[in-house]
């Protein structure tokens, strides 16, 4: 998948009182419990994602899995790459970490997401359009930085 290639959606933010390698772990561990939940699992059935069971090593790595997402890149400390497909989206959300010093570390997620045809327009509005992908996306930074408390 050529990830430069999708459109960009959105990105968010935080910062978070913590050292990158800190945040890396808090992160992979949010994800894996995030998206291997019981209504992610079924959300995942639902929409017809290509990887819909957790597998490969970890903490993620490149070729790790969990419904929804596959790693593409995982540089630790530093970028983690997922990427996605299902019946009406091709996508990737990028994680971007950078320490700002005094012990705190930015967090950035930017998703990026092609929707094609007309149920993918219809995904698009009942997704991107009524800000439900922006809150969940702000909860996920959210439970990073309070998982590393």
């Amino acid at each position: 998948m050529d990830i430069s290639a999708l459109p960009r959606i959105d990105e968010h933010t935080t910062v978070v009182a913590a050292d990158p390698a800190a945040v890396w772990r808090a992160l992979c561990e949010t994800l894996d419990r995030s998206f291997t939940r019981p209504h992610a699992a079924r959300y995942a059935r639902l929409v017809g994602v290509a990887d819909r069971t957790a597998s490969g090593p970890r903490p993620l790595t490149e070729g790790s899995a969990f419904p929804g997402f596959r790693v593409a890149a995982a540089d630790p400390g530093r970028e983690l790459v997922l990427i996605g497909r299902h019946h009406f989206s091709t996508y990737a959300l990028i994680f971007r970490l950078e320490e700002t010093g005094e012990g705190h570390t930015r967090l950035r997620a930017e998703t990026r997401a092609r929707f094609p045809g007309p149920a993918g327009a219809l995904y698009r509005l009942l997704v991107i359009s009524t800000g439900g992908h922006a809150v969940l996306t702000r909860q996920l930074l959210s439970a990073v930085r309070e998982r590393t408390s």
